[in-house]
């Protein structure tokens, strides 16, 4: 049998590292007053567990209080950084995984009006577009000291522990030197590629002068801007070759694009839809080129493209990041010959925007980033076994009864579609979004490999279900479409479900009205353009799909911008009236205080959802707890212990939109949480 390529040890200079798989640097807002405390440790340490090679932390980990956290960084610049540093490493290093850490100064990528309130900094003052900040070009003291702070850093580093250090050098301070949309200096930091590279070979040797000779050191380097007058593919190599042979670095961790837009950050950090691995063929010529340790991740999801990367030389170390964000075991799994259980990343990008909302999340493993308290392996329960029956087949239904046949349980899921998956299939209706099935097809596939009983076509009631002799009950219901709010012509809507289920075909001139602001209002409008009618997007919000992150929503607003999509914000749907063969749909400006009227042959509503939960109270004073939860034992991880009817059949439950609109993520925590001891 022929040696898997991913499982091949590397020899990285006085570093073996067990295997070619790699987590890359990212920031998920775990840090505590800027440190990377317990919970920082443990979401490295669960890759350290699944068998990961090397995992890097510290995404943009920032080296100076001008360089102010723009999500959560992890700052160096404190002397306690150390301390914690040194105990993720060590417990990482038990468990055979090397650690290094991506360190920075973001530049202009941050904001001045934060922290220190200190006038961020750049080559030049050229405002980056994402970020919106007007930096100060750096003064010669500025450089000195700035060089200084990534040096001090390097050595905080060392002392830790860590194995190497990785140098932000795409879209930060680093290459904002390198590359002329930014530096527009006339002195000997600007004007030529020699000039332009000065203030980088300037920090590796300060580096190198601190750490000495034998500590990996590398850079995450853009080596084409990919935009007219940026750093293009030939300039690009030429730096990385120059940085490759100048014996300072030992890597090149390979980026292609720009970050100073949310759509240019979309591409770097392509999302669902986009093509398997975009960038691979340039990182293999970047290894080609400079003939140094190559690593790259972009979109290198699944283990058959990260073994292809590996095998065909086009990488010695590959990235499946947001990868291990689903599944931290991914290596393991594939030792234990347990591939087909890979949780697998969906490519929703709900783990980075989720990043700018407060912390990083995946969309479907609701473990990640909460192992404290939070099981990514379920395991079995050491009581009798018990009759789990799940009413409904959505993601958090799925996800209930997953959890409870992994805990060995009898389960029973009923489903009244004809294929489980609730409003995940409505989705994937979008061509673009059916990766998103992903989420649906591994909870099958875990559901039927642990014996849950799957019934569809079944609107399973109140007999149905006490006809099982359940020991617990979990209502999975989801929701109906909410349009309640319409005061006259309810009737005349159609939901965006209606659309995207195919039970009603898009008009030829249709108004989207979008008062959820998440993806379900941008993918029907995305939907209904691309069979050509006319659309209109209209939200009483400020800005299009607030809920929706930044690198999502560019793929929409391209959509949008192809088929001609009209918008419309700050205006609230009040009614729909019938005006011969077409519609009037009335809209009250709050702002103009007026009310505006327009017409369409069709008025598509997206608004979330109310509960289908009378299955719920049907069952509730059958109950043992009537349904309560205790939320103190939720929010802390234990037991629920509730008997507030001694006489109850069965422990109940309810989840996701069954108790209230929301979203894939909390339909699945809902059941993990309550699932996972019982």
């Amino acid at each position: 049998m022929r040696a898997d390529p991913l499982l091949q040890p590397y020899q990285f200079k006085h570093l073996t590292l067990k295997n070619r798989m790699i987590s890359t640097a990212h920031e998920p807002a775990y840090t505590e007053g800027g440190l990377p405390k317990d919970r920082y440790r443990l979401y490295h340490v669960e890759k350290a567990k699944g068998g990961i090679g090397l995992t890097m932390i510290g995404g943009s980990t920032v080296v100076a209080p001008d360089s102010p956290q723009a999500f959560g960084n992890i700052e160096l610049f404190r002397d306690e950084s150390v301390h914690w540093l040194k105990a993720l490493s060590d417990e990482c290093h038990d468990h055979g995984t090397a650690v290094m850490i991506q360190i920075t100064h973001l530049g202009r990528r941050t904001t001045w009006s934060a922290h220190d309130w200190l006038p961020i900094l750049a080559p030049s003052s050229v405002r980056e577009a994402a970020h919106r900040a007007y930096p100060k070009a750096m003064e010669d003291w500025d450089i000195a000291r700035v060089i200084r702070a990534y040096a001090d850093g390097a050595e905080k580093v060392q002392a830790a522990g860590l194995d190497g250090i990785e140098i932000t050098a795409y879209g930060h301070l680093f290459d904002q030197f390198l590359s002329p949309l930014v530096n527009r200096r006339d002195d000997e930091y600007g004007g030529s590629l020699e000039n332009r590279m000065r203030f980088g070979f300037e920090v590796l040797e300060a580096i190198r002068e601190r750490i000495g000779p034998e500590m990996i050191l590398g850079l995450r380097l853009t080596c084409d801007e990919d935009t007219k007058n940026g750093i293009d593919r030939t300039e690009g190599l030429e730096i990385a070759r120059r940085f490759a042979s100048s014996g300072l670095i030992d890597f090149i961790n390979v980026i292609k694009g720009r970050l100073d837009t949310e759509e240019a950050l979309s591409r770097v950090i392509p999302g669902m839809g986009a093509r398997s691995a975009p960038h691979l063929d340039f990182a293999g010529e970047v290894r080609g080129e400079t003939k140094i340790t190559t690593m790259h991740a972009a979109r290198i999801q699944d283990i058959a493209t990260a073994r292809h990367a590996i095998e065909s030389g086009k990488l010695d170390l590959v990235g499946m990041t947001r990868a291990h964000i689903a599944d931290p075991h991914i290596i393991r799994k594939i030792i234990e010959g347990r591939e087909a259980e890979v949780r697998p990343c969906v490519g929703m990008g709900y783990c980075i925007d989720s990043i700018y909302n407060g912390e990083a999340a995946c969309v479907h493993n609701a473990a990640t980033g909460r192992e404290r308290l939070m099981p990514h392996a379920i395991a079995r329960a050491e009581g009798p076994r018990r009759k789990v029956v799940v009413v409904g087949g959505g993601p958090g239904g799925l996800e209930a009864a997953r959890v409870a046949g992994e805990r060995g349980h009898a389960v029973v899921l009923f489903e009244a579609q004809s294929e489980p998956g609730g409003q995940i299939r409505l989705t994937a209706s979008l061509k673009r979004r059916r990766e998103i099935l992903g989420i649906v097809d591994w909870r099958i596939a875990e559901c039927q490999r642990l014996g849950v009983d799957i019934r569809t076509d079944v609107y399973a009631e109140a007999d149905e279900v006490a006809a099982e002799a359940p020991d617990v009950v979990v209502v999975a219901t989801g929701g109906m479409p909410d349009h309640a709010f319409v005061e006259e012509g309810e009737d005349l809507a159609t939901s965006s479900w209606d659309i995207l289920s195919g039970a009603v075909r898009p008009a030829r001139e249709v108004i989207v009205f979008d008062d959820n602001g998440a993806h379900p209002g941008l993918t029907v409008t995305e939907f209904i353009a691309g069979t050509g009618a006319k659309v209109s997007l209209v939200t009483p919000e400020r800005i299009l799909g607030p809920e929706v992150g930044g690198t999502s929503f560019p793929p929409y607003f391209k959509v949008f911008a192809e088929h001609g999509v009209e918008t419309a914000i700050n205006l609230r749907l009040v009614g729909i009236r019938r005006e011969g063969n077409r519609l009037a749909a009335h809209f009250f400006d709050e702002y103009g205080g007026r009310t505006i009227v327009r017409e369409a042959d069709q008025v598509v509503i997206e608004n979330g959802t109310q509960p289908m939960d009378q299955l719920y109270f049907d069952l509730k004073d059958a109950s043992t707890n009537r349904g309560e939860v205790d939320i103190a034992a939720l929010i802390a991880g234990r037991k629920q212990a509730v008997t507030t009817n001694p006489d109850g059949a069965y422990t109940l439950w309810r989840i996701g939109d069954a108790v209230a609109s929301r979203n894939i993520h909390a339909a699945i925590y809902d059941a993990l949480r309550l699932m996972k001891d019982v």
